[in-house]
């Protein structure tokens, strides 16, 4: 268990190079963009907080895709927390100054034990969470999903609720037998929940029955599993997957959301460790994000897998870009927002 106040390891605080971009000539509120806004949040400051009065949003890196070579995979996702920055930096500010968007820096492991990026990243999120902020994960092989988990369940008793939903091609049940990866994440939240007592509650959103073997299906159905294939979700059936988040969200409470980018078609997404051409389009992906962000009680996002390395113009970081900035759009208080006019 990761306490509140467990030391950082492998910590980098944040270099705000990547935060520049277009200025318009006249700059009022509605005429700003992400970099203009904002603010470095080195985590080693014991009294960091949100300097907000109402929302603060904190972007942590996960520089590791170690993980991803250990599964086999194509890597390249440590350089991803770089370039999702460089996109989001020309996006437009929709919210006031009492919100804030601050840089909380990278956690970096590099030719290291995935199990340290990850013990790394979990103090690092317990740490956003304690200065009263949203945690905002940018990756990096998608191990960091339990990384994220320990960070959101830290300091935080055995029988809460914490209901982990995922958007993802691939389950990621394998178990762990000598070190962890990309594809074992959940399978590791899973024995977390058993060592400490917590209901396992997983909801997987876009499965490819292409990308995954039936002995993980089969090791879903036993966990108590939920899952969704990317076959069975088309314009006129969104309606019933968004029955099935409403269901796990009312069951389970809090949420993270944790969101692969392999889960959509390499069409738009070329930049990733497994490149998809069956998976979904990205504004489906925008539609049941929104519906998560709207019902349940979110806690913390991550997004993964973007590797710059395999992207075209950039696609893949920008279509990440937006997926962050779709969160903190809805998460936005009603009162706090920027209106045109």
């Amino acid at each position: 268990m990761i306490a509140p106040d467990a030391p950082l390891d492998a910590y980098t605080p944040p270099e705000m190079s990547p935060w520049e971009g277009r200025v318009d000539a006249h700059q009022p509120r509605a005429a700003l963009r992400w970099h203009q806004v904002v603010a470095p949040l080195d985590l080693d400051d014991a009294g960091a907080r949100s300097p907000a009065d109402t929302r603060g949003f904190a972007l942590i890196g996960y520089r590791c895709d170690d993980g991803i070579a250990r599964n086999l995979g194509r890597p390249g996702a440590v350089g991803g927390p770089a370039s999702i920055r460089q996109r989001l930096a020309n996006l437009p500010v929709g919210f006031s100054e009492r919100v804030a968007l601050l840089d909380a820096g990278d956690i970096t492991v590099v030719d290291g034990p995935v199990e340290r990026a990850q013990a790394a990243l979990a103090a690092a999120v317990a740490r956003i969470r304690a200065a009263g902020l949203f945690p905002m994960v940018l990756g990096g092989g998608h191990d960091l999903a339990y990384g994220h988990f320990l960070g959101a369940i830290a300091g935080r008793p055995g029988d809460e609720r914490l209901g982990v939903l995922n958007f993802d091609a691939h389950l990621d049940l394998r178990p762990a037998e000598e070190s962890a990866n990309s594809g074992t994440s959940f399978w590791q939240v899973a024995r977390e929940c058993a060592r400490t007592g917590r209901p396992f509650d997983y909801l997987c959103i876009g499965v490819q029955r292409s990308a995954n073997t039936v002995a993980l299906f089969t090791r879903a159905r036993e966990l108590g599993a939920q899952i969704v294939l990317a076959g069975d979700i088309a314009e006129h059936r969104l309606d019933e997957v968004r029955a099935v988040i409403d269901r796990f969200a009312a069951r389970t409470g809090r949420l993270i959301v944790t969101l692969d980018a392999d889960v959509m078609s390499s069409a738009f997404c070329p930049g990733v460790s497994s490149a998809q051409p069956l998976g979904l389009d990205p504004e489906t992906v925008v539609r049941l994000l929104k519906h998560v962000l709207a019902r349940g009680e979110v806690v913390g996002f991550d997004v993964a897998e973007v590797s710059p390395r395999f992207d075209f113009d950039d696609n893949t970081a920008k279509v990440a870009a937006i997926m962050v900035y779709a969160v903190v759009e809805m998460l936005i208080p009603d009162g706090e927002r920027v209106l045109s006019g």
